[in-house]
Formats: C-alpha cells, sequence, structure tokens
C-alpha cells in the first residue's frame, strides 16, 4: 500500500503543473527579495572593477615613467661614452701632432746644427 488513492495520469499532471507552478512562484519570490542585494553585489562589483582599472592605469603609468627614465639614463650614457671616445681621441691626436712637431722641431735643430757646422767649416777654410 504505497499510496492509498489512485492517481491518474491527469491527477498527475495536474499536481506535476501545480509543482511548477509553486516552484516558479516561489522563484520569483526569492528573486524580487533578492533584487535590493543584488543591486547592492552589483555596485560594489562595479566598483571594484573601477579599482582595479584605476591600480592598473597607475601600474602602467609608473611602468612607462620608469622606461622613459632609463631610456633617459641609457641616452646620457651614451652620450657620455660618446664624449669620452672623442676626448680619447682628441687627445691621441693632440699626442701624435705634438710628437710630429717635436720630430719636426728635432729635424730642424739637427738641420741648423748641421748648417752652423758647415758654416763654420767653410770659415775655416776661408
Amino acid at each position: 500500500m504505497r499510496h492509498a488513492r489512485n492517481n491518474e495520469h491527469t491527477d498527475r499532471r495536474a499536481a506535476a503543473a501545480d509543482a511548477k507552478a509553486a516552484l516558479l512562484k516561489a522563484y520569483r519570490a526569492a528573486k524580487t527579495a533578492a533584487e535590493p542585494l543584488q543591486a547592492a553585489r552589483q555596485t560594489e562589483r562595479i566598483s571594484l572593477v573601477e579599482a582595479r582599472e584605476a591600480r592598473r592605469a597607475e601600474r602602467e603609468r609608473l611602468k612607462a615613467e620608469e622606461r622613459r627614465r632609463l631610456e633617459t639614463l641609457a641616452a646620457q650614457e651614451q652620450a657620455a661614452m660618446e664624449a669620452a671616445a672623442a676626448a680619447e681621441i682628441e687627445a691621441q691626436k693632440s699626442a701624435e701632432n705634438a710628437r710630429i712637431s717635436l720630430v719636426v722641431e728635432d729635424e730642424a735643430a739637427r738641420k741648423a746644427e748641421r748648417d752652423r757646422r758647415y758654416a763654420a767649416r767653410k770659415a775655416r777654410r776661408a
């Protein structure tokens, strides 16, 4: 005696329809009751997303500033290296010119000494 009464097919269909209607009514009631909470959660989610976006934008801004600072620093280092290389080349040229002028002065002094000896020899013979 599982069921005391005899349920016909139409009775079962009616009971199922009533159960579905009751579930739908309960769902709608729960949904309307939860609307303020849902709106509050939605507002909270929106504020969290906005805060996340603000933090991301700040990180991007800081990264861009750091990248610009590093590029500026690299450019300054490159300019300093180029200036040092130019100064070294100039110093090498200056040293080479000094050696050349020293050699030329030495050669001129030797020629002058040779000419003086030659003139002295000529003076002694004459």
